[in-house]
């Protein structure tokens, strides 16, 4: 773990292989909050279009990556909403991965419609560096968590690990060897799409040290959201879609499915769901409030 800015700075080669390893882990399928202030998202206009630049840094002082993994569930049943951490995310058995494995193997297309709809949505969080926010510059030269999808970490991974021999593996966490990440966003069938985002050259994030132990230090614990407080128990997560559905989620004794393979069926009149979006997230100030809503008349 790092213990200081100086040990930071001369280990980074070494801990570049291990967040290689790890992210390579996770993209061959190894290992598996509302109003909170210290996250940053980008703001788009009203066609749906956005611009930032901003910074991945490195992992916090005392944590190994740069990045943590969260699977959640988000779903509406007769009983209400469902919105909850998985176990999957602490590699333990989760009562709705294995409701939705009984659903996918019973082998109709209903159970699997419905499996669909519960699977697991994944996020990752890391620190970040707002290097340019035109809608709310006042963001400049802060740091931030944020939360992303599947769609951005692959082009981190694809940073870290290129495919041509002709390009060199950057590290996007490094503060003196990483590089900008252009976020440009555009809206496509009503979802927010970010194909076009791409990661600057390498460069220094600044030339003074000591701002860059200054940014260090201002960075978040990314640990504490693999804190078992934020994670109910199995008995409480199972009461509880047990209570959302309206009826007992009886869980699978066959070869558990990996949510992943829920995919939607081709269909020409619906759009391809986007990794970085979650049910209840579309970009409407209504729905969120809904969203919200559900929240506090849940429980």
């Amino acid at each position: 773990m790092n213990t200081s800015f100086a040990e930071l700075k001369r280990s980074r080669k070494s801990l570049y292989d291990k967040i290689v390893t790890e992210t390579n882990k996770i993209q061959t399928g190894g290992n598996q909050g509302g109003a909170d202030t210290r996250f940053w998202q980008p703001e788009v206009d009203k066609a749906g279009n956005g611009y930032a630049i901003i910074r991945f840094l490195p992992a916090p002082k005392g944590e190994d990556l740069p990045w943590v993994r969260l699977f959640s569930h988000g779903f509406q049943g007769p009983g209400g909403w469902y919105i909850e951490n998985s176990l999957t995310t602490l590699n333990e058995k989760d009562p709705v991965g294995e409701y939705n494995t009984t659903l996918w193997n019973r082998g109709d297309e209903a159970g699997k419609e419905q499996a669909r709809k519960q699977k697991r949505r994944l996020n990752y969080i890391s620190n970040i560096y707002v290097v340019k926010d035109p809608a709310h510059p006042e963001n400049e030269g802060r740091v931030f968590l944020y939360k992303f999808g599947k769609k951005i970490f692959d082009k981190i991974n694809d940073l870290m690990s290129p495919e041509f021999e002709d390009e060199s593996p950057v590290n996007p966490f490094d503060f003196w060897e990483g590089a900008n990440f252009k976020m440009k966003i555009r809206n496509v069938e009503g979802y927010r799409n970010y194909d076009k985002s791409e990661f600057d050259s390498s460069s220094s994030l600044s030339d003074d040290d000591d701002e860059l132990e200054r940014i260090w230090n201002s960075e978040y614990s990314l640990g504490d959201f693999l804190d078992r407080k934020n994670f109910k128990s199995y008995a409480e997560l199972q009461a509880k879609l047990n209570r959302v559905l309206g009826a007992t989620a009886v869980s699978s004794t066959a070869e558990e499915v990996d949510e992943e393979d829920f995919v939607e069926p081709r269909r020409a009149s619906a759009p391809k769901a986007k990794e970085d979006d979650v049910p209840w997230d579309t970009g409407s100030s209504d729905d969120s409030l809904d969203f919200f809503k559900h929240l506090a008349e849940d429980d």
